[in-house]
């Protein structure tokens, strides 16, 4: 079978899985599908996750995880709202605005992290084919 047919889904180290748990179901909203003292596993929009410990949680710099939105200048006051904190930037090629919001080409993209340090992110893409892709056009 060819890896294009079969599920995929990230893992993100966490230090503390009870801790993250709390989190993500606080300030995402989001419940498990499964779980044991190993690891907790979640569904979102026909993909996976998985959070499970380890002392390398929080120490990725770039994004582990992120969601794609067809509209998120809804989802960022809704997510800081329930008390997630987005990321500031300004660097050569990315800043964020008031609403922690960048402009990378097509796209918009706001960062967060989680309990454990992890940077996720959500964003909206202003590129058709992978919008279509995804089922959001």
């Amino acid at each position: 079978m060819a890896l294009k047919e079969l599920p995929c889904g990230a893992q993100l180290p966490v230090a503390d899985l009870a801790r993250a748990k709390r989190w993500y179901r606080d300030k995402l909203g989001l419940q498990p599908v499964d779980e044991d003292e190993h690891a907790i596993h979640y569904a979102c929009g026909g993909s996976t996750f998985t959070l499970y410990p380890s002392a390398a949680a929080g120490t990725a710099e770039q994004t582990v995880l992120g969601w794609l939105t067809p509209d998120i200048e809804a989802e960022v006051p809704d997510l800081r709202a329930r008390g997630v904190r987005f990321e500031s930037y300004d660097l050569p090629g990315l800043k964020t605005d008031e609403n922690g919001i960048a402009d990378i080409g097509p796209d918009r993209v706001a960062w967060f992290k989680d309990s454990e340090g992890n940077v996720l992110g959500i964003g909206q893409t202003g590129r058709e084919r992978l919008a279509r892709a995804v089922g959001l056009a």
